[in-house]
């Protein structure tokens, strides 16, 4: 009698992919793109290359899907922080959680895609490519963000809000570099709060 495949071929019984997705984050996130070989995700993950080439396709593929879990999961403070009432709690709430997210204890220290974009050569085009749309679309949502503050009177009527989100992103990004090279939580903090006394504020607020 015929039985019926319940996954892709080479998936081994009680293959969790959702498991193994998780822990391929991490391997990508401590080592980067290229610094991730094969033999050292396949180990993290508990499976066989046929068995992650069945289940994710192939090493570019599963850092596409690893960096979308990142996203949604450590790196999902930029999409709260864009929920916030005004435009300094929105940058507040992006640095505090960027320096949050990348220097936690049990976490590597650093974020996963500016590590994998730091080390991404020539023969990883494509992955470089992904990772710059990456930053963009960040970069996309705070400008946007901060053009509704400049719209609603919260930011004066002279900012350039796709300057001052440039510079809160690239301020996050430089945390995550810094962090990956041993600066601490407290040192990390404090350059934030140093960074945003400066931050534009509306010459009239409304009254509250």
């Amino acid at each position: 009698m015929e039985t019926k495949q319940s996954g892709p071929i080479g998936r081994p019984r009680g293959f969790d992919a959702d498991e193994a997705l998780e822990r391929a984050v991490l391997v990508f996130w401590e080592h980067g793109y290229e610094g991730a070989s094969l033999a050292c995700l396949t180990k993290a993950m508990g499976i066989s290359t046929t068995s992650m080439y069945a289940a994710f396709g192939n090493k570019e593929e599963l850092f596409r899907k690893a960096l979308e879990r990142y996203t949604e999961g450590p790196g999902g403070y930029l999409a709260r922080a864009l929920e916030e009432p005004t435009a300094l709690d929105v940058a507040t709430a992006i640095l505090a959680g960027a320096v949050r997210s990348t220097t936690r204890p049990t976490r590597p220290h650093g974020c996963m895609g500016v590590q994998s974009a730091l080390t991404t050569s020539d023969s990883g085009r494509e992955v470089r490519d992904h990772l710059v749309a990456w930053r963009n679309d960040s970069h996309s949502r705070v400008r946007e963000r901060f053009q509704r503050a400049v719209d609603d009177g919260d930011l004066p009527p002279e900012t350039d809000p796709g300057l001052l989100a440039r510079y809160v992103t690239t301020l996050a990004f430089g945390i995550a570099v810094q962090a990956a090279s041993g600066v601490g939580r407290d040192e990390l903090q404090g350059m934030v709060d140093a960074a945003l006394r400066t931050w534009p504020l509306p010459q009239n607020p409304s009254p509250g």
